[in-house]
């Protein structure tokens, strides 16, 4: 394949404002994140009297040593809820893909330092998401609990989404994907369904508690009096109710045994690491902070995106001059083939055609697909609307809808309206989506969404015959604002609409993990059952 040759001019003042805009928000990302681990940090002394690990500490102690961990959501119910200064980002769990004894495997690890640990409608959301790509993936599942359950506060908006996080792990135990938990700590009513659930449980002794009504609750509704180790302790469990199948003597050891588990009973999913023969691009992805432009208005080219992701910068550009807003194309991402569209603009009724032609030669030679997003949108106006913009964005959207190939969507610009459907956002079920620091998703810019309304409630004052331009101007900054407010990195993070931010450097690596993950699905059919594996 051709090799792209790069325009950028490193040495020039625009770029060098790309860069510093870049990394200004990638650092507003970093910040958030050194905050929640700073508040965990402070809760060392309570864990350490209890002889206990911090989350991360047990998460380092589960990952083979020096394999790579991809999370998912850090910033899952930023400044939702009850969150008032950001430390409760991440929704209460850690979440991510791992590698436990040479084994990919997704990880949830109940952020127990930080409010307990207690579960927010964001935080069940993300553990949802979870236990999605799990099944697309085929990744067995390994939880560290300790949780506080459900934020109560919010008990309205997690309790029916919550029996969905059960129905989920009896399907994927039915389907042949492990389950395997280790309780660190209380695991209350619907807490403790989830060990309950699980195909292995490991409990440590004088730390585990399991019980579906504690002794506080068990007095109030029957007046037995009972301790937490006679109700529901690890070794009651082990013991007695046989709830657990594995014993240990400290969060270490439980760990340990977990890591045995998933080398003995995930064997199936172990995938063969070929090191690929690959060159590497041709220009250094630090060179990624400077190309898209601190201006949204200013145009790039999205080939320079790909010639420093692309192995050897090799990029088989599809119908290049056909339509020049829409970048549709092949390339390799360390070895694995894949086909990327991308955005130098808004997408035209010719762009969206070649978009779903490229689509459909995809399906058929099993070729997934990158989506790198930079759109307004579909282009607009009488000239847009009388070349059948609709008929033809409409085919576009059924084409990403129906195809089956895996789909990985990359925000690195903006993603706006319908444009955001074309290029397989969040409700078009991607198997993977981040987004860089500098991206932003809504309906359409706050500049458009302000003027808008303002036309809108003008002619209806005019019919009226009391025009206030007061008003109008102070609706029309509050618009703004609020679009603002809505469509920023964090807030749409915040929200799950992408799976994380992502350091722009980090594209290549995070993208070819992902292929590969995808890769590793399709090569292990799973061996599943009819009624998932039950507690006897």
């Amino acid at each position: 394949m051709p090799s792209l040759i790069s325009k950028l001019n490193l040495s020039d003042a625009a770029s060098d404002a790309n860069r510093q805009q870049m990394l200004a928000a990638l650092e507003q990302v970093r910040a958030v994140e050194a905050f929640v681990d700073a508040t965990a940090e402070r809760a060392r002394p309570k864990f350490d009297k209890r002889g206990q690990l911090l989350p991360k500490e047990r998460l380092a102690q589960l990952l083979d040593i020096g394999s790579p961990f991809l999370e998912i959501a850090s910033l899952a119910g930023y400044r939702m809820h009850d969150d008032k200064d950001g430390s409760g980002a991440g929704g209460g769990c850690i979440v991510g893909i791992g590698v436990i004894s040479g084994i990919r495997c997704m990880v949830v690890v109940d952020n127990c330092a930080i409010k307990g640990g207690t579960v927010s409608p964001m935080g069940l959301k993300k553990k949802l998401r979870a236990q999605e790509i799990a099944l697309e993936n085929r990744l067995p599942i390994v939880t560290l609990a300790q949780s506080g359950g459900a934020n109560l506060h919010y008990a309205t908006d997690t309790f029916c989404e919550g029996g969905r996080a059960f129905a989920n792990q009896a399907r994927l135990s039915a389907l042949g994907i492990p389950q395997i938990t280790v309780v660190h700590g209380s695991a209350t009513a619907g807490g403790a369904y989830q060990p309950g659930m699980s195909d292995y449980v490991i409990l440590i002794k004088n730390q585990s508690a399991m019980y579906l009504a504690g002794p506080p609750l068990l007095k109030a509704a029957t007046g037995e009096v009972a301790t937490d180790e006679a109700l529901g302790g690890a070794q009651m469990h082990i013991e007695v109710a046989g709830t657990g199948e594995y014993l240990a003597d400290s969060d270490l050891q439980g760990i340990a045994i977990a890591r045995d588990v998933v080398a003995q009973s995930c064997h199936q999913f172990l995938s063969e690491q070929i090191e690929p023969n690959v060159r590497p691009p041709r220009y250094g992805n630090d060179e990624l902070l400077a190309i898209v432009p601190a201006d949204p208005k200013q145009p790039y080219d999205v080939r320079e995106i790909i010639a420093r992701i692309a192995d050897d910068s090799s990029f088989l550009d599809f119908k290049a001059d056909f339509d020049g807003h829409t970048v549709c194309g092949h390339l390799q991402i360390e070895g694995q083939r894949c086909g990327v569209i991308g955005n130098n603009g808004p997408i035209s009724h010719r762009g969206a055609n070649k978009a779903a032609q490229f689509i459909q030669l995809c399906e058929q030679s099993a070729t997934p697909i990158l989506f790198f997003h930079n759109t307004t949108g579909f282009m607009v106006g009488s000239d847009s609307e009388q070349s059948g913009i609709i008929k033809h964005g409409s085919k576009l959207i059924q084409a990403v809808a129906n195809a089956t190939v895996p789909k990985i969507s990359l925000l690195v610009g903006g993603s706006y309206g319908a444009g955001n459907y074309a290029m397989c956002g969040r409700g078009f079920d991607p198997r993977f989506i981040f987004a860089w620091p500098n991206s932003r998703t809504a309906v359409m810019g706050p500049a458009q969404a302000g003027q808008v309304l303002r036309i809108v409630t003008e002619a209806k004052m005019r019919r009226l015959g009391e025009v206030d331009e007061a008003k109008l101007a102070q609706l029309q900054q509050q618009t703004e604002a609020m679009m603002e407010q809505g469509s920023t990195p964090l807030a749409c993070s915040a929200r799950l609409w992408d799976d994380g931010i992502i350091d722009p450097r980090d594209s290549r690596h995070v993208l070819a993990l992902c292929l590969s993950v995808c890769q590793n699905a399709q090569q292990h059919p799973l061996q599943s059952n009819h009624f998932g594996v039950s507690r006897f």
